[in-house]
């Protein structure tokens, strides 16, 4: 189905998305730049890697590593690794914040996101303002499951909030950076983030990969969108 779809934020905002099926973004140049990418990182930040291990183990009883169900390529279900940065009760605690806050239970719905997440532990808030936890993706990158750039991973219950844009993410391999990361991160609503993943589903190219990799600095260093 070729054309556009209207959806509107949470703010009532109408947006609009391309709903034509983009081809593959699987080419062997990009295959080719994320094996380097990710080896090069891999060895480069190997001492934060040793840092941020030993931070969770230490101030955060639990697992290290958190392993998460994520959709990627064609739809294909992956482990989509992280340093963990919740506690180990974390689905009890989001449902008794969410059902005696029903502001946070309206940001929940419209960003899937908590500015003040009450099962997020104090290692892992630093972890996550510095994009740190989400360094394990490197070997998912290697791996093949996910790309240096490309759409945020998403979860079997939020495929359903892309509709018939659902063709261009499955388009793509999940990134640890892209197009949402360097607009407006947790600021943004999920259907402007929908926007943004089709818009890089029909218009990538390993420029745009550059480009979105130079922004990505900046945004992780002077930013306060993470959450």
């Amino acid at each position: 189905m070729n054309g556009l779809a209207k959806t509107n934020s949470a703010d009532g905002e109408a947006l609009f998305v391309l709903v034509t099926t983009p081809r593959p973004i699987g080419l062997a140049s990009k295959r080719a730049a994320d094996i380097v990418l990710s080896l090069c990182g891999i060895v480069l930040l190997a001492p934060f890697f040793i840092l941020c291990y030993v931070a969770t183990a230490c101030f955060s009883p639990g697992p290290v590593l958190f392993r998460h169900k994520r959709v990627g390529f064609n739809g294909m279900p992956f482990d989509c690794l992280k340093f963990r940065t919740m506690a180990i009760d974390a689905p009890a605690r989001l449902h008794r914040h969410l059902e005696a806050d029903p502001a946070a239970a309206s940001e929940w719905i419209a960003t899937r996101k908590l500015r003040n997440d009450p099962r997020v532990t104090a290692i892992g808030t630093i972890l996550r303002r510095s994009s740190l936890d989400e360094l394990p993706q490197l070997f998912n990158v290697l791996k093949g499951d996910m790309s240096i750039v490309g759409p945020r991973p998403v979860t079997e219950e939020e495929l359903d909030r892309y509709s018939d844009a659902i063709t261009a993410y499955y388009a793509c391999r999940p990134g640890i950076t892209g197009l949402w990361q360097v607009s407006g991160r947790s600021n943004t609503t999920f259907q402007r983030r929908v926007v943004l993943d089709s818009h890089y589903a029909h218009h990538w190219s390993m420029v745009l990969d550059a480009k979105i990799i130079m922004a990505t600095i900046p945004a992780v260093c002077f930013s306060n969108t993470a959450y």
